[in-house]
C-alpha cells in the first residue's frame, strides 16, 4: 500500500480467510527486515506449511493461540506431529530439512521473545522451562542426514559450442520464432556464461547497467557492469511472482565487460527491448520485466533443441539433459579459474580473483569446489582455446 514504510511492505502470511497470521507477521518484521524478498518468501512459505498443518490437526488459529498463551504441551504436540508429517514423506530432501528448521526456529524465537517481556516471576519461570524443554526435545531432530556438497560440473565444451550456434539470433536452427525473443535469450546466455551472473542478478539489471569510461593508463575505452539491486525500482513494487534479488552483501560488485558484450547489450536495449514502463534490461513479450520462471523455461526449450548426441553427452556429464541458467555460471567459473591458472596465477591468487568476480564471501568454499572441477574436467585442455576461438567476436574479459 502507498504510504507504508518499506519494512512493512514485504510478503505477508495470511490464513484461508485472508486474515494475517499474527505471530508470523511479528516474526517477519523482527527477523526478515534485511533479507532479500526471495528469502523472505521462501522462509514464510516454510512457516505457512506449519500453520496449515496446525489448522488441519488442531483447528484454525491454534498455532497463534498456543504461541500467545505459551501453551507448552500444545506447542510440543504441534511440533512433534509436524515433524512426523514431514519425515514420513516417501522422499525427503534438503528443502524438507530447511522447512523443519525454519519452523522450529520460528516457534523458538516467538517463545523466547515473549519470555523476555513476561513480568510475572512464576510465568517467567514456566515460560523459560517450556523453552528449554522444546529445545531439548526438538532442536537436534533432523529430517535426514546432511548430504555432502554435490560436485560442480561445467557444461561440456561441445554443448557450449552447440548453444552458441543454436542461440545465435540469425541461426535457422534457433528454436524461438520471434526475433525479439531470440535476442532476449541470446543476451541472457552471454551475460551468464561470460559474466558469471546469477539468474536473479541478470533479471535485476537496468537497461543502462553497462557503464563506460576512458582508461588513461591503457589509452582505451573500458566497460564495466554494476551488479546490484536496480537503483531505479522499488523492490517491493516488482510485479514478478518470484522477485529476483541480490543474494548476499558480497554479491554487490563491479565487474569488467568486453567491448563486444557491451555492444550487444546496447544493440538489444536500443532495438529489441521494446517500449516499457520499467527500467529492467530484460523485457518480456508483454513488456513486463522478464520473470524467473520464463527464463528457466527458455533454457529448457533451448536444451530440448540440442542434437541427440549433445543431449547424450550432457546427460553423461552432468546427469541430466536440461541446461539451467546456473549451469552457465558454473561453466564460467571453471573457465575463468582455468584461464587464471594457465596465465601463471597461484591457486590462492586465482581464488581471490574469483571471489571478487563472482561475489563470494571470504569464507565461502565455492572457489575450492570450482578448483576441484577444473582438475576433474577431462576437457580442460581444449576449454580455453575453444572458448576463445569459437567466440572470437565475444572475447573473454581481458
Amino acid at each position: 500500500m502507498d504510504g507504508l514504510p518499506n519494512r512493512l511492505r514485504g510478503p505477508l502470511l495470511v490464513d484461508s480467510q485472508g486474515i494475517p497470521r499474527y505471530w508470523a507477521t511479528v516474526w517477519a518484521i523482527l527477523t526478515l527486515n534485511d533479507a532479500a524478498p526471495s528469502t523472505q518468501e521462501k522462509r514464510l512459505r516454510h512457516i505457512d506449511d506449519l500453520y496449515r498443518h496446525t489448522d488441519r490437526t488442531f483447528g484454525r488459529g491454534s498455532l497463534d493461540e498456543s504461541l500467545g498463551s505459551l501453551h507448552q504441551d500444545r506447542l510440543s504436540e504441534i511440533l512433534e506431529t509436524w515433524f512426523i508429517s514431514i519425515a514420513n514423506q516417501p522422499v525427503t530432501s534438503g528443502s524438507d530439512e530447511l522447512r523443519w528448521q525454519t519452523g522450529f526456529g520460528f516457534v523458538s524465537f516467538i517463545v523466547t521473545w515473549q519470555v523476555k517481556s513476561v513480568s510475572n516471576i512464576k510465568a517467567l519461570s514456566d515460560a523459560q522451562a517450556a523453552m528449554r524443554r522444546l529445545s531439548h526435545l526438538y532442536k537436534q531432530l533432523r529430517i535426514q542426514k546432511p548430504r555432502q556438497a554435490t560436485p560442480v560440473r561445467s557444461l561440456p565444451s561441445s554443448v557450449v559450442e552447440g548453444l552458441y550456434g543454436l542461440l545465435d539470433p540469425a541461426s535457422p536452427a534457433n528454436p524461438f520464432p520471434r526475433e525479439r525473443t531470440r535476442w532476449l535469450v541470446y543476451l541472457s546466455f552471454l551475460l551468464m556464461l561470460h559474466q558469471g551472473l546469477r539468474r536473479g542478478e541478470v533479471l535485476l539489471l537496468p537497461a543502462d547497467a553497462v557503464k563506460t569510461g576512458f582508461d588513461a593508463r591503457r589509452q582505451e575505452q573500458r566497460f564495466w557492469l554494476n551488479v546490484r539491486s536496480n537503483p531505479y525500482e522499488d523492490e517491493h513494487d516488482d510485479p514478478r511472482y518470484t522477485k529476483p534479488s541480490i543474494k548476499t552483501q558480497q554479491s554487490i560488485r563491479q565487474i569488467p565487460v568486453s567491448s563486444t558484450i557491451a555492444s550487444l547489450v546496447q544493440t538489444y536495449a536500443e532495438n529489441y527491448r521494446g517500449r516499457t514502463n520499467h527500467s529492467f534490461l530484460l523485457n518480456s513479450q508483454k513488456n513486463l520485466p522478464l520473470s524467473t520462471e520464463s527464463l528457466t523455461k527458455m533454457f529448457a526449450k533451448a536444451s530440448s533443441s540440442l542434437t541427440s548426441p549433445l543431449k547424450e553427452e550432457l546427460k553423461n556429464r552432468i546427469g541430466r539433459a536440461t541446461i539451467t541458467p546456473h549451469d552457465l555460471r558454473h561453466t564460467c567459473a571453471v573457465i575463468r579459474l582455468n584461464q587464471l591458472l594457465s596465465q601463471g596465477d597461484s591457486m590462492d591468487e586465482a581464488t581471490q580473483k574469483l571471489r571478487a568476480f563472482f561475489g563470494w564471501s571470504r569464507t565461502s568454499s565455492m572457489p575450492m569446489r570450482y578448483a576441484r572441477a577444473v582438475f576433474e574436467d577431462r576437457l580442460e585442455a581444449v576449454w580455453s582455446s575453444r572458448f576463445d576461438s569459437q567466440v572470437s567476436l565475444l572475447r573473454a574479459i581481458s
